[in-house]
């Protein structure tokens, strides 16, 4: 296994605002590129290369082809389809999955045993798919999961209490979309709880309902004003293989398997977990409320609807 390497399958919006992210903070060894596309790849490779001068470090990237997953660190998956006026979530899950199998078996031939990050929507169910067609341990298969929700979450929090996102601490856990939903006693601004920084700057406590609500319509209103969403999750991204590739042991909501955690099993979901170089080092399992409890479980019941209805027979599918 070649440190610092990373396979990126998907050059699109998503997959190369993270490569572009990884130019600019360097720390990344190589970057290979791979897509159905493959003049798109060199013409990717070109361009970000011919900004190398002025990177802080070098980095080594090139267009390639699977047979470059046998000795990467990390191979990153944000290819798939994006979700078209009229289909539903389950008829882009059955068209993705496809897809997103065809990937994994490509990946796992070259004989590669790294991580693999899914970003490829609906992402919980994608990295299911990822982890029963791969055959790798489910520590090693991860899906971005609310990474992003909980990126937007603190910005939001941040900019209504007026201070630095750095000093939010604070989650989106459950599926990433509308299901959603925050551990409020869990939220910290530095060492204090939101709540009590609400309680006592006389804050209404329904403001809190309305940041998750700016939360979950993110998406929807960057898709409207700008067609499709992809910086924000690019520099997710990058944050994710990021952790792993320098074994950060950081806590970060990633999608990852449920077995006898939060009185779920068979199921991938975002929560947070410890990420170093081996993938989830471990879950942080949180005391929820009965409400939060309510939320999770009605989060996992849509996802394993959805997983039963949509992608079981064409995983199994030869």
């Amino acid at each position: 296994m070649k440190k610092g390497k990373v396979v990126l399958v998907g050059a699109g919006f998503v997959g190369m605002s993270m490569a572009y992210s990884m130019l600019n903070k360097g720390g990344i060894e190589e970057l290979v590129l791979i897509d159905i596309d493959k003049e798109k790849t060199v013409g990717e490779e070109m361009d970000l290369s011919h900004g190398l001068p002025y990177a802080p470090r070098k980095m080594v990237i090139k267009s390639g082809d699977y047979t470059a997953c046998k000795d990467a660190q990390t191979v990153v998956i944000t290819a798939g389809v994006a979700q078209k006026p009229g289909q539903t979530r389950l008829e882009l899950a059955q068209v993705n999955t496809k897809i997103v199998k065809q990937i994994t078996k490509s990946v796992m031939e070259s004989g590669f045993n790294g991580i693999i990050i899914v970003a490829s929507n609906p992402v919980d169910i994608m990295t299911y798919v990822v982890w029963k067609v791969s055959g790798l341990p489910k520590n090693k298969v991860i899906g971005t999961g609310t990474v992003l929700d909980t990126a937007r979450l603190r910005y939001l929090v941040a900019d209504y209490l007026k201070v630095s996102s750095k000093n939010v601490h604070a989650y989106i856990m459950g599926e990433h979309g509308d299901s959603s939903f925050v551990p409020w006693d869990h939220a910290y601004v530095g060492c204090k709880k939101v709540k009590d920084i609400m309680k006592d700057n006389h804050h209404p406590m329904e403001d809190l309902k309305k940041i998750h609500k700016g939360v979950v319509n993110a998406a929807y209103e960057i898709i409207e004003k700008k067609k499709a969403t992809y910086y924000g999750i690019g520099m997710a991204l990058d944050r994710l293989v990021r952790a792993v590739i320098d074994n950060e042991n950081s806590i970060l909501t990633v999608s990852t398997y449920l077995e006898n955690q939060y009185g779920q099993n068979d199921i991938y979901i975002g929560v947070p977990a410890i990420i170093n170089r081996n993938g989830v080092r471990e879950l942080i399992e949180l005391n929820l409320n009965d409400y939060e409890q309510e939320k999770l479980d009605h989060s996992c019941k849509l996802i394993k609807e959805m997983r039963q209805q949509s992608i079981e027979k064409i995983i199994e599918s030869k």
